[in-house]
């Protein structure tokens, strides 16, 4: 066997030494199309309701710009890291790290096991869901943006505030009938 040939482990963990961090690079996330039409539509109708309630007040101050369709469309990046570690039977393997970590939470050398999590494409390495790392005795979880962070917390509120008043006026008009 080759000691430069690297495995892609497809059990659920895998535990050995830390080899390398390779150098991260950022991968763009997927937005589904639909949902986020349904959010902007609804975001939409909210954003109305707050108008005409400002206007009403007279309150003189405009808000943020809402965000375009075709500013949410474009997803947002997060790093991916390359990890090789060797596992317990000398192995060379890689997995991914999905997101960020301290600085200082890897060295190589530290003994790791890993929860990983095969992706779609088999040709790509495991991506990791948690680290423990044993020699230290952390446990590191890397977060990657999702696409509800993405679209905001004020894109949401006004959402949930269309969604509510399309529910009212549709009961008011199916109890008036």
């Amino acid at each position: 066997m080759n000691d430069t040939t690297v495995f892609y482990h497809s059990g659920p963990t895998l535990t050995g030494r830390v080899v390398r961090l390779m150098p991260g690079y950022a991968r763009e996330m997927k937005v589904g199309q639909p949902i986020l039409v349904a959010v902007l539509a609804a975001a939409t109708v909210g954003r109305l309701i707050g108008r005409a309630i400002l206007s009403a007040l007279q309150a003189g101050t405009r808000g943020a710009a809402p965000r375009r369709f075709k500013d949410l469309r474009k997803a947002p990046e997060f790093l991916v890291t390359p990890l090789r570690l060797r596992d317990t039977a000398g192995r060379l393997c890689e997995v991914e790290i999905h997101g960020h970590l301290p600085q200082s939470a890897l060295e190589p050398s530290d003994h790791i096991q890993v929860t990983v999590v095969r992706p779609k494409d088999r040709s790509t390495p495991p991506k990791v869901e948690r680290i423990v790392n044993i020699t230290t005795g952390q446990l590191l979880r890397p977060r990657i943006p999702t696409l509800w962070s993405h679209i905001g917390p004020a894109l949401l509120l006004q959402a949930v505030l269309g969604l509510t008043l399309v529910g009212v006026i549709a009961t008011a008009f199916t109890a008036g009938r």
